[in-house]
């Protein structure tokens, strides 16, 4: 191979990368991705992560204003730990409550933060308490279309009382 085919080669491997580069931060600014220096963490737990998972959206209002940065289980409590990475331009109330809703039905689920009313802010490291974990939308349509009783009909049928008989049918103890 000559040296006028290595530089050939070479420059157009600069130019893959150049625009694979350029598609990366167009891509990065059109998702909502803002890669803003610093921001602070704050940790949710909940009782049912259900399908969340790091990279997820934070949003509040609808707006998002970071992602879900890691997620571990607590071994004493069996909590599911969040760590959320917020925009250091939004400062959350200490009351807010995190919840984790669905995007849609087909999937994709981010947390949603609803800000409360406390006159002092999250610190960075802090901890948001009130916490609603996230619904198994199928278990809930599965209940609706076939409806579990409380008891089994077993205990049902044991449970009701014999009615008494009626003298009409029973036949007589003598002919």
């Amino acid at each position: 191979m000559s040296s006028r085919e290595q530089w050939a080669e070479t420059g157009m491997g600069i130019v893959v990368l150049a625009v694979a580069g350029a598609f990366l931060t167009y891509s990065l600014s059109v998702g909502g991705v803002k890669m803003k220096p610093g921001g602070y963490d704050v940790t949710a737990r909940f009782g049912q992560a259900g399908s969340l998972a790091p990279g997820a959206a934070v949003s509040v209002a609808g707006v998002k204003v970071g992602t879900v940065s890691e997620i571990t289980l607590d071994p004493k409590t069996y909590l599911a730990v969040t760590r959320l990475h917020l925009d250091p331009t939004v400062k959350l109330p200490s009351d807010s409550t995190a919840k984790i809703t669905s995007d849609s039905l087909l999937g994709g689920v981010h947390v949603s933060i609803a800000p409360g009313s406390a006159l002092d802010d999250l610190k960075p490291g802090g901890e948001i308490d009130n916490t609603q974990g996230a619904v198994d939308l199928f278990g809930l349509i599965g209940q609706v279309v076939r409806p579990q009783s409380a008891e089994p009909p077993a205990a049902a049928a044991a449970a009701a009382p014999t009615p008494a008989p009626n003298p009409a049918t029973v036949a007589p103890e003598s002919y």
